[in-house]
């Protein structure tokens, strides 16, 4: 189907995947095409939200062109364009409510572990990247309490495991797994590990999954399957590789076992849940045949992430109409560095538009950035300046992560300035739990742009700015430089940390000092 409308004038729109909420909002007039129907690599909603109150969305993939003033959507099934509202809240609410109602949070009571926002969640990846060790693993972890950090959430990640899909680790690297573990909890973190729904396709645990060894009839249909009943192998950032189908049964309770087997045998508490995004189910992926005739990489994805999240302990980057879900959700990866569709100054919009995905439980990937690769480009140094402009604004966010050692690639006074916001968190954690709390309960975003609360007043392209629910303003600094920020102050009456006062719609410049992060608690409306 394809659907065209006119662009009202001021009108902007947020929408495609989070991948691209560094371009929004898209209005009249912008050079804007992404096509969302096969590819998307993060959390992705087909939903185009409108200042003006009106939204698009499809059931399955879309693509959205901007050509002057007018907007033209794409996809294989029926797009519904409702204009039943007035500005972005009452587009945000009415998609809500008709497409992704938070229903779980609200029948059943479901609250996520406060856990995940009482202290900085700690990441193994790029502080080891491939080379994840126990020796090093319980030496970062004590590192950790020894330079003033609280335990928290503790993420072994991707390289634990001697093969893909095995579930076993690699005792070489992991002599004694069981007492790693207990040593880490001991030191009060709760343990997560990486997983991945791609299994290898060589060795005997591969062999005995797909019936060509022992138990034939065990798992006869394990796996995604081609048209002609082959196990489908698929491209993916490691090679190639079979991937598990959670749409059935028997794969259902294939990676059941193997997870429950983790947290009985060792302890574990529960599991990053990496891959398996929209775009690793796209038929093209597939490298040995043709997809059968009930394959749909929505359902894919959809059943991958339904998995995970009955573990009380969990995390996803990459969701299919995963809105309205009391899941952890995770930025995709950033680079160290300021500008572009990866760096810093994506941050804030990339979570503005996950917020109005049905997202509101974000996390803004690793402090310096999450990218492994950086550290092998020639000449790669560390950015301190970055590195404190990044803790300052994560900070603010209902959920922070640190994976690079501060102590190691800082001198004592950035190190310092981070550990000032770091325990800022840390003091945040009773009212960001109450954010959470409302999010669980309304649907509504934590942490909205500044058109969300006060729309209509020129608001919309404000994307170096947010707001944490209805009362907290952030104007975190994310260009390289910058000892003083021009600000904008919607409407209310907004104090400072120093006690200052200002008056709400205005624009003034305020001092923004390496160790200053300027946010603002409205005392009236």
């Amino acid at each position: 189907m394809v659907l065209k409308t006119k662009i009202l004038d001021g009108e902007c729109f947020w929408g495609g995947d989070a991948g691209c909420g560094w371009q929004m909002p898209v209005c009249k007039g912008v050079a804007y095409d992404r096509d969302c129907r096969y590819d998307s690599t993060t959390q992705y909603m087909p939903l185009y939200l409108s200042t003006e109150g009106r939204y698009a969305w499809s059931e399955t993939g879309m693509r959205a062109t901007v050509c002057g003033d007018e907007i033209t959507f794409e996809s294989e099934t029926d797009i519904e364009l409702n204009e039943n509202g007035t500005c972005l809240r009452d587009a945000y609410l009415n998609a809500m409510e008709n497409h992704f109602p938070f229903e779980e949070t609200r029948k059943r009571g479901v609250a996520l572990p406060r856990e995940f926002f009482k202290s900085a969640q700690f990441n193994t990846w790029v502080e080891f990247a491939y080379d994840q060790n126990q020796k090093g693993i319980l030496e970062y972890a004590h590192a950790l309490i020894n330079n003033g950090f609280k335990p928290g959430i503790f993420m072994i990640d991707e390289g634990w495991q001697a093969r893909y899909g095995q579930w076993k680790f690699d005792l070489h690297k992991f002599p004694d797994p069981k007492a790693m573990v207990k040593e880490l909890h001991d030191l009060g973190f709760i343990v997560m590990l990486w997983v991945t729904p791609y299994v290898s396709p060589e060795g005997v645990d591969f062999c005995k999954a797909t019936g060509a060894l022992f138990n034939p009839h065990t798992y006869k249909d394990l796996f995604l399957r081609t048209d002609t009943g082959e196990v489908a192998i698929v491209g993916w950032w490691n090679g190639y590789s079979a991937i598990l189908d959670l749409r059935k049964e028997c794969d259902r309770h294939y990676l059941s076992q193997r997870l429950d087997f983790l947290m009985e045998e060792y302890g574990v508490d529960g599991f990053k849940f990496d891959g398996g995004g929209y775009d690793s189910y796209a038929p093209h992926n597939i490298k040995n045949g043709k997809p059968r005739a009930d394959h749909n990489q929505g359902e894919l994805n959809i059943a991958w992430n339904e998995f995970g999240a009955r573990y009380k302990y969990h995390e996803y980057k990459d969701t299919f109409k995963g809105g309205g879900k009391p899941t952890i959700q995770r930025l995709w990866d950033r680079e160290h560095r300021w500008e572009g569709g990866s760096g810093i100054t994506s941050i804030i919009p990339t979570s503005i538009l996950q917020g109005l995905f049905g997202h509101p439980f974000i996390c803004p990937d690793m402090i310096g950035g999450g990218s492994w690769t950086d550290d092998y480009q020639p000449g790669f140094k560390i950015d301190e300046e970055l590195f404190i402009r990044w803790a300052q604004l994560s900070s603010m966010f209902p959920m922070m992560q640190f994976s690079r050692s501060p102590w190691k690639c800082l001198s004592k006074k950035s190190l310092d300035i981070v550990m000032r916001w770091y325990n800022h968190h840390i003091n945040m954690a009773d009212e960001i739990g109450m954010l959470v709390e409302n999010a669980e309960k309304t649907g509504e975003p934590i942490l909205r742009c500044l058109e969300y609360n006060d729309p209509h007043n020129g608001y919309a392209h404000i994307t170096d700015e947010f707001m944490l629910g209805e009362n907290i303003l952030v104007c975190p600094v994310v260009t390289k430089g910058t000892r003083s920020k021009e600000i904008t102050l919607p409407n209310g009456r907004w104090q400072d940390e120093d006690g200052n006062i200002y008056k709400g719609r205005q624009t003034l410049t305020l001092p923004t000092p390496l160790e200053k992060l300027l946010w603002f608690r409205r005392i009236n409306k």
